[in-house]
């Protein structure tokens, strides 16, 4: 994944230098990314709240592979329908996302038209990895 592909890189780091308040061009649906200060009993989290009005639960996908969350859209064809006019459009999406640092997903909630996402760091001990050193011969 390159930075050049459409995807917002999330981090903790990032999020606490303000870029994530930088516009993203274009795009649907649009997003939010927020950061959530830890509470008495959860640690520090982000929140992706997507604008996904219209969309039933049944017809969004989240899903994690190698490092990138991407959310799906898509609503099933009405073709039984006949308009005298459409200005609402039943769009399809794909939104992604790059987890840096080992950002985790905690959950996805669908409520009033928004799907919020939280993520969490995980705990650092989990990340520290011991490194063997060989001799140069």
């Amino acid at each position: 994944m390159t930075p050049l592909d459409g995807s917002l890189w999330i981090s903790f780091g990032n999020a606490r230098k303000g870029s994530s308040s930088k516009p993203v061009e274009g795009g649907y649906p649009p997003f939010n990314v927020e950061l959530l200060p830890a509470g008495s009993n959860r640690p520090e989290l982000l929140r992706i709240t997507l604008a996904v009005a219209g969309f039933a639960r049944s017809e969004l996908d989240v899903s994690i592979t190698g490092g990138v969350l991407q959310i799906r859209g898509e609503k099933p064809d009405e073709e039984n329908k006949e308009y005298l006019h459409r200005g609402i459009a039943a769009r399809r999406f794909k939104r992604t996302f790059a987890l840096v640092n080992g950002v985790e997903v905690r959950k996805a909630e669908l409520h009033n038209g928004l799907l919020a996402i939280e993520l969490e760091r995980p705990n650092r001990e989990k990340r520290v990895r011991k490194v063997g050193i060989k001799s140069a011969s």
